[in-house]
């Protein structure tokens, strides 16, 4: 029989932690233990839960608090891989506890690779960042572009990114950075866009539509996203930054929510109010993946119609347990 490889992934109760955990499970090679600051979601939301859980284990850590905790949950498990998705995500609270951000997606991060530079039995660390530390990405830009956050939440996701590279050059942490762009599908958040379009419609309610809606987003199924997240684990070079990205230019957010209005059959101008655009909001998030498409012969298969259908599926079949959620984002300390 062979031995599974273990997967520590941090940030297990964030959407993109429970697929990318869903898709380990779902591979059979992998021993996976999750780590969260805050108690497993509704299960609903826990696509691995279709998963027997003899692969699995859970552990409530706030790396914030308790980093020591979670250093002897390291000792003891000896992962191969660490891959993180834990973050402070939300731009447009970020200017309200900008200090928040910090702490989380820079100081935090910052301790966890002063961390995981001393365990040489990790052979990979995955760190997911965004695209929003580079600003506007109107042009397909590449991983060596210039930083020019404009927003405390990018500002600090910048910071945390700068760091960890520190790390690598005179510690050898053995690093591979992630920049996505918007990533949807099954489990997301239900404060987010996709979900929260189809929850609204569904509930009569209108949709505030910020800035009417112009900027362009390259919104990419979760599942394709954490395909390339797993091959950047196994075969990504150390010290490298890669982009996973959608085919095409992107699109308005006006124009997806059109999308769900038609497959709900409901007139766009009826579902939306016009409101002001959010502070710092750039126009664009359009970038090159070219090489991690080179790189692992990775490409993005779910097309944006097929995977905002399935949303709605869920949507509707988990209606009732959802309506009893929070549709809106709670900042937590």
């Amino acid at each position: 029989m062979v031995e599974k490889k273990k997967v520590l992934v941090i940030g297990s109760n964030s959407f993109s932690g429970i697929d990318f955990i869903d898709l380990l499970l779902e591979e059979g090679k992998y021993e996976v233990i999750g780590v969260s600051r805050s108690q497993e979601k509704p299960d609903f939301f826990l696509t691995y839960k279709r998963h027997p859980n003899e692969n699995y284990s859970f552990y409530q850590i706030d790396l914030n608090k308790d980093l020591d905790r979670f250093a002897t949950l390291i000792e003891k498990e000896r992962p191969e891989y660490v891959v993180n998705f834990a973050a402070l995500v939300e731009v447009g609270p970020s200017w309200d506890s900008p200090q928040d951000w910090f702490m989380t997606n820079a100081v935090a991060v910052t301790s966890l690779a002063k961390l995981l530079s001393q365990f040489s039995f990790i052979k990979k660390y995955v760190h997911t960042s965004t695209p929003e530390v580079y600003g506007s990405c109107e042009d397909k830009i590449t991983e060596n572009a210039p930083l020019n956050p404009s927003t405390p939440y990018a500002a600090s996701k910048a910071a945390g990114d700068l760091s960890l590279f520190t790390f690598f050059k005179n510690y050898n942490l053995p690093i591979c950075l992630v920049r996505s762009t918007n990533v949807y599908g099954r489990g997301q958040s239900l404060f987010k866009i996709v979900p929260r379009v189809a929850l609204y419609l569904k509930m009569g309610k209108k949709i505030p539509l910020h800035g009417g809606g112009k900027a362009v987003k390259s919104y990419i199924h979760i599942r394709d996203i954490s395909k390339g997240e797993l091959s950047i684990m196994l075969d990504g070079k150390s010290g490298e930054i890669y982009h996973l990205s959608p085919d095409g230019e992107g699109i308005a957010i006006c124009d997806l929510i059109k999308m769900i209005c038609d497959k709900l059959n409901i007139k766009f101008d009826d579902a939306v109010d016009i409101v002001g655009e959010r502070l710092g909001q750039d126009k664009a998030y359009v970038i090159d993946s070219s090489k991690a498409r080179s790189s692992f012969d990775w490409k993005p298969v779910i097309s944006l119609e097929e995977g905002v259908s399935d949303v709605i599926d869920w949507v509707s079949e988990n209606y009732e347990e959802m309506t009893s959620q929070s549709l809106e984002y709670n900042h937590k300390l």
